[in-house]
């Protein structure tokens, strides 16, 4: 593929990730600026944010959240040097791939990022901010893109990855293992792990699935918005119900290789076979509870349970489509809209794209959720799944207008204080932050290595 053509299949591929996402209106209530000063009580909450040193606040459209006091603040950000905050999914490979074509030259990690147009919620001053000590960074690969040219494009996209590592060393550092992650965060560095969004990326091979873990890949996404060949999407009419018996080898390779299943994006359907396959605690990167918002992405209780069970971790994620009802109804007729242009003008990508434009604006959804909404999903994995199952998977630079108070990637400690807030202790916030997660990755390990030495029996 040449340097225009891939520049032609990223602009198209722009539509499906950022246009299956809730695109609300851009928030001015950035980390770093707690409300509009409209706000009745603007200047009695500026005075609290200064005094506790706190950039990131709740906030919905009626009511503020209950802040967390400087003590559990302090706190946090104290288990955060000791304990490291994982976060399951950031999408900031895919933003060099649209804006920059890959070239590293384009976005400066290093800066201000805000600055950027439009802007993004990832930099490393934010990420140090924001206590962030490993990242799963996203080799998103647009289910458009078939073939060799979805192989090639997730090459593409580790290879980003890599290059981050080569461009910020006294920042990033890669990690393979659980032990990777520990060391480098102890060095004071942030483990970058990849986590592969999409098993159309594979191409229907099991020998690609080996190169990309050899390459530094340690999660697969098994679908993305449409069905693989071999496993059903959440966002695509149902043709496998589940895992075909392909799909279910592709588990069972994971597992041996010691790679991360990752059950964000599938059905349920899809969700509760690979469980049952899966020898290994599955992971949901970036997903949130389903008994609070009724989106097929989120997770039902029944496969909370079986997670449990399993031993795995759902990451609750913060895009607001996934949050609350009014965001996904939002979301609903945003794709409506854009799936009736598209039909419209289907050789003028164009128009559907100013056309999507004029109705963002048309239809705006300010505060379309907040921090605490992060907060009650949490909590409610944790009442069913257990305190060991839940971290955090935030999406950022995946989607456009995040939750009141969630706005970047500096805010974790505001929504770890809120945890604490709500009575979660020291451990508990330690568990959420990271320790999971990195049990998670720990028994991935030693399945593998398990099985390793079974087939070599």
């Amino acid at each position: 593929m040449t340097k225009a053509q891939r520049k032609t299949h990223a602009q198209a591929d722009i539509s499906e990730h950022d246009g299956a996402t809730a695109k609300g209106a851009r928030h001015s209530c950035r980390c770093n600026v707690l409300a509009s000063t409209r706000h009745p009580g603007f200047l009695f909450l500026l005075g609290l944010a200064l005094s506790f040193g706190v950039a990131c606040i709740g906030r919905t459209a009626e009511v503020e959240t209950l802040k967390p006091t400087d003590a559990q603040i302090a706190e946090v950000r104290q288990i955060l040097r000791e304990t490291p905050l994982i976060d399951g999914h950031n999408d900031v490979p895919w933003q060099y791939r649209k804006r920059a074509n890959d070239d590293l030259n384009g976005i400066d990690l290093a800066g201000d990022t805000r600055k950027l147009k439009p802007p993004m919620a990832t930099d490393i001053p934010r990420l140090r901010a924001g206590g962030v000590g490993g990242q799963f960074w996203s080799v998103y690969v647009p289910s458009t893109l078939i073939g060799s040219v979805a192989v090639r494009a997730v090459l593409e996209q580790i290879d980003v990855v890599h290059q981050m590592m080569a461009r910020y060393p006294e920042t990033f550092e890669l990690a393979l293992t659980a032990a990777d992650v520990e060391r480098i965060h102890r060095a004071g560095k942030i483990a970058s792990l990849i986590g592969m969004e999409g098993g159309h990326s594979i191409d229907n091979s099991l020998a690609i699935l080996r190169t990309t873990y050899a390459l530094g890949a340690r999660y697969m996404t098994l679908t993305h918005i449409r069905n693989v060949d071999w496993a059903d999407s959440a966002n695509d009419e149902p043709k496998h119900h589940g895992l075909t018996p392909f799909g279910e080898d592709v588990v069972r390779e994971m597992n041996r290789l010691g790679m991360l299943v990752d059950l964000s994006h599938v059905s349920a359907e899809t969700m509760r076979a690979a469980i049952k396959v899966s020898q290994a605690p599955v992971i949901f990167s970036h997903s949130s509870a389903r008994a609070l918002c009724d989106d097929p992405r989120d997770v039902p209780d029944d496969v909370l349970k079986m997670v449990q069970a399993n031993g795995g971790i759902v990451m609750a994620t913060f895009l607001p489509q996934y949050l609350t009802e009014r965001a996904r109804a939002h979301a609903a007729l945003h794709k409506a809209e854009r799936d009736r242009l598209e039909k419209l003008y289907p050789d003028a990508p164009e128009k559907v794209k100013a056309a999507m434009e004029n109705w963002d604006v048309a239809n705006p959804l300010p505060h379309a959720a907040a921090l605490n909404d992060v907060a009650d999903h949490i909590d409610h994995i944790r009442k069913v799944a257990g305190i060991d199952h839940v971290g955090v998977g935030g999406d950022y630079d995946g989607f456009e207008g995040p939750p009141d108070g969630l706005e970047d990637v500096s805010c974790y400690p505001a929504l770890l204080a809120e945890l604490m807030r709500r009575g979660y202790t020291r451990e508990d916030i330690k568990k959420v932050a990271g320790l999971n997660i990195l049990r998670v990755m720990r028994q991935a390990e030693e399945t593998a290595a398990r099985l390793q030495t079974q087939g070599q029996k």
